[in-house]
Formats: C-alpha cells, structure tokens, sequence
C-alpha cells in the first residue's frame, strides 16, 4: 500500500542522527562533562540514545537527495508503541499514525490521497471519509509504517552503522537549545554533509538537537521527551474503517 513510501521518509529523517552521532565505543568519564574532547562527547551522547526506552523525535527540512521538505513529529518506545504525523512537504500529503500493542491506525489526509494513490486515491478518500484506517501490525500493507514507528529499529539504525574512521568532531561553545544547556559538536567526513550534535550537558547526555547542512541538505531534528510515556490515546471505533474490510470490497491501489 502506501507504506514503503512513509517508512522511507521516516528513515530518513533518522539518517540526519546516524550520521552524527555513530561513533566507535564510548569513553566514559564521571564529571568534567564539558570538558571532554568531541570525540568523547559524541561517543557519551550516542551511547545515551541507545540507552533510551522512549523519545520524541521532531524533524524538518531539506535532506539534499532531491526530495521536498518535510516534517516528522513521533513519540516512540522500544515496545513499539507510537503515535505522531509525518508531513510528507509541498502539499503532497500528510499521514497520522497510531499503534498500541498490535494495533494500528493510519489517517491520510486528502493530499495524501491525490499525491501518494494516484490510482483509486479519490475512491479511497470518499470511503474512508476522514476516519483511520484500522489494521493488525503483522499485515504486510502497514508493516513498513510500524516498522518507522518502532524505537529499536531507529536504535539498529545507529548500532550498526559504526561510523567512518575519517571523520572529524569539534567542540563548540555551550549554548541553549529549548532551555537545555548543550555542547555542541560537529562532524565533518570528506563529501558528506556536515553534522553537528547538540549534547545535553547535564543527566544522561542525550543529544537534544541534530542538524545537517550543506551538500544541498538543510535539516534539524529534535529528540527531547526522553523515557517519557507515548500518548496512549487511541481512536475510538466509529472513528476507524477496518482495512481488511475496506481492501477486501475495494481493488487496493497500486
């Protein structure tokens, strides 16, 4: 269906923090946090993220592979639980996404529909009316948009990429992002876009702030709301088309 194409979007917005926060081991030190080298710092503030049971994950902007803006906003968890909106950019459609245990919920907006199922979109759309579409998380049409959704796949996505040994950190001036005292630090790696990482300075020393630039990309992403519960709100039946049933008494788009 049209999950390849919002996991794809997704995956991508969490390609901005692999780039920058894949380093090799750690090098842990108990205080003098902002004393560290880059290096040392990028390697605390990965090892942070991979540590976490939950985040928010807020991204937008020009990643430089020849697609439009876009803006992601999930809160998710390591159970695989989620809830957010992924705006695909340039009216070509914006998508909400629920799912609870094994439970999810999609909702295309009209955009959606015009731009992403170009064939049958318009009959989908007046079906659906509004409503979620409702399905189990094993089925294969919604798989590719659980698995965005899902916490331990971003944290796969850092784990085993080990980085590149020609990359470069710098350590910038502490500053204030969304009232949390940072480090920033940049990395530089030959052609690739330049990456800084801006590294809470105080608790657990989460990255709190990534942002690419250069190489045609211009993009942030924000990780706050670490270990903090995602939204368990659900949409209530009569608010939701079953699509089984729906695929099942309509031709599915291609």
């Amino acid at each position: 269906m049209t999950g390849q194409r919002i996991a794809a979007r997704a995956a991508a917005c969490a390609a901005v923090v692999v780039l920058t926060v894949t380093t090799g081991a750690a090098a842990r030190a108990d205080d003098g946090f902002e004393s560290l080298p880059a290096q040392q710092i990028a390697d605390r503030s990965r090892e942070a993220l991979l540590g976490a049971d939950s985040l928010r994950l807020r991204a937008q902007g020009d990643l430089g592979e020849g697609r439009d803006p876009m803006t992601v906003d999930l809160s998710l968890d390591r159970s695989g639980n989620c809830a957010g909106d992924i705006d695909l950019g340039s009216g070509k459609g914006d998508i909400e996404i629920v799912k609870r245990g094994d439970d999810v919920w999609v909702k295309p907006d009209a955009d959606f529909w015009e731009n992403q199922v170009p064939i049958g979109g318009e009959a989908f759309e007046a079906v659906v009316a509004g409503r979620y579409l409702k399905g189990d998380a094993s089925d294969s049409r919604l798989r590719p948009a659980v698995q965005a959704c899902d916490l331990d796949t971003f944290r796969e996505l850092v784990s085993d990429n080990p980085g590149s040994p020609d990359a470069r950190f710098t350590k910038g001036e502490a500053t204030t992002v969304d009232g949390v005292r940072a480090i920033p630090v940049t990395r530089t790696d030959g052609g690739r876009p330049t990456t800084t990482t801006y590294v809470d300075t105080g608790g657990e020393h989460h990255p709190v702030r990534v942002t690419l630039r250069g190489g045609g990309a211009d993009a942030a992403v924000d990780l706050t709301d670490y270990d903090e519960p995602v939204p368990t709100a659900t949409p209530s039946a009569d608010e939701t088309v079953d699509i089984s049933s729906l695929l099942g008494r309509t031709s599915a788009p291609s």
